[in-house]
């Protein structure tokens, strides 16, 4: 890759993450300003993202992100469950409960990975897959104090289903990726016992991802 390619591929990579960062969209000339380029740079880039979906533009409307973006971070879920795998293993059988990595996705709560006890007589069945409200359990309530940057432990009764409890954490510092760890189970889960583990769990989640 000579330095030519390798500064257009720097900026173009730039301009994606200054549009991610901005949810109402970035204009071209505040794009411009912040890459320190010229408005034909962030066209011509713009248009090379837009072929391939990770950009779209209205007319002559502010820049945002594409539906490209998506297929993107749905191949990148099973590197992160694989990560988390090993993790949530430990969590599952220190606490005697069912953990599970949750993700925001399509601005839901989705299980991306569970694991279940293996030494219980009963726990919580919880499906790889299962999507709910963000603010109807301690996983999606976990991923929106971490939006908050509140690096803290929620708890939740009955928000997944009738009897279970669950206390979750979010997953700090992977940019691009809204996701929580937690743990659900029947029966009272003492936040103040539970809530440490479950945090420290979703740091070590976080220094896999990114080592």
């Amino acid at each position: 890759m000579n330095g030519e390619t390798a500064q257009t591929l720097d900026r173009g990579l730039r301009l994606l993450a200054l549009v991610a960062e901005r949810p109402e969209g970035v204009s071209i000339s505040a794009a411009a300003a912040e890459l320190g380029v010229g408005r034909t740079v962030v066209y011509r880039l713009a248009a090379t993202l837009a072929e391939h979906g990770l950009i779209q533009r209205e007319g002559a409307g502010p820049l945002r992100l594409g539906i490209g973006i998506l297929a993107l971070a749905r191949h990148a879920q099973p590197l992160v469950a694989a990560a988390a795998l090993p993790v949530l293993r430990s969590l599952a059988e220190e606490v005697g409960a069912t953990s599970h990595l949750t993700v925001e996705d399509g601005g839901e709560a989705l299980a991306l990975l569970v694991v279940e006890p293996s030494w219980t007589a009963m726990h919580v069945a919880y499906r790889t897959g299962s999507r709910h409200p963000l603010d109807s359990a301690a996983g999606g309530l976990a991923i929106l104090a971490g939006r908050r940057g509140e690096r803290r432990w929620t708890s939740s009764s009955g928000g997944f289903q009738p009897g279970a409890h669950g206390v979750a954490a979010p997953v700090f510092g992977i940019d691009g990726l809204s996701a929580s760890v937690g743990v659900i189970a029947f029966g009272n889960l003492d936040p103040a016992a539970v809530g440490p583990r479950v945090l420290a769990a979703a740091d070590a989640v976080a220094a896999r991802l990114a080592g």
